[in-house]
């Protein structure tokens, strides 16, 4: 078969330009980032949590209001409520949001039954593991306070033990070494609502926040306990909690 020059460039031609086409589908795919892992607490063995699955521990009748699947929570007086049972291996996704600059609240993990009983209003709970939910302008109003940034807390997903618990944090850590700080800064600020998936499994506890995964420790004591949401003095608010035990 006899080739003619300008089909041989007809050919070289398209074969470059195919080439030229891949390397750019290539160089784009590079380009776009994987989309991220979301765990939004659909699926086989999630299940919602709502007012049935908890029990005011040291709360007024109207600390914790329970409507249309969200809990609102006056902030007073400062305390808990917990789950119904202990939970030793489970997932977690949460929505939260404050309602007032400054806003404290946390999600406890593994609080015992010992940390919890006969504990008085305006107490918190001397044991279990805090997942923080900390509003960006506490971190504000401290260092106009105190004329320097804080070093020993983080707005954006600190987990630490509490009293007499343990926890061996994974780094970044705070300067006294108990407590986890995030690895990025991700919560949003005041009035908008922010995302937490919690993994506490076989005494590690993982939290994530919009998504990213920031902070958290291993070697948890103890590891099985009772899931608290947190009154801390300030309005707050909870949606879409849903949990899926494990073995």
């Amino acid at each position: 078969m006899k080739t003619t020059f300008c089909g041989l460039a007809i050919l070289v031609t398209g074969i470059l330009a195919a080439h030229l086409a891949n390397t750019a589908v290539s160089d784009e795919a590079a380009a776009t980032p994987a989309p991220k892992a979301f765990i939004d607490g659909t699926g086989l063995g999630w299940r919602t949590l709502g007012e049935a699955d908890f029990v005011m521990v040291n709360g007024d009748p109207d600390t914790w209001t329970w409507k249309d699947g969200a809990v609102h929570c006056t902030g007073k007086p400062v305390g808990v409520t917990r789950s119904q049972k202990p939970i030793t291996n489970f997932e977690l996704v949460a929505e939260w949001r404050h309602l007032k600059s400054a806003g404290n609240s946390g999600i406890f993990v593994w609080a015992s039954e010992e940390a919890l009983k006969d504990l008085p209003p305006n107490k918190l709970p001397p044991g279990g593991i805090e997942v923080q939910v900390l509003d960006n302008g506490y971190a504000e109003e401290y260092e106009k306070k105190n004329g320097k940034k804080p070093d020993w807390f983080t707005t954006h997903g600190d987990v630490f033990p509490v009293g007499t618990s343990t926890m061996t944090p994974f780094p970044p850590t705070a300067p006294k070494g108990s407590r986890a700080f995030p690895r990025k800064n991700l919560s949003k600020g005041v009035g908008e609502w922010n995302h937490y998936y919690v993994r506490a499994i076989n005494g590690e506890v993982r939290l994530w926040v919009n998504g990213e995964e920031v902070s958290g420790g291993t070697d948890c004591k103890p590891s099985t306990g009772y899931l608290c949401l947190e009154s801390e003095g300030s309005p707050v608010e909870f949606k879409n909690l849903r949990i899926r035990e494990l073995p």
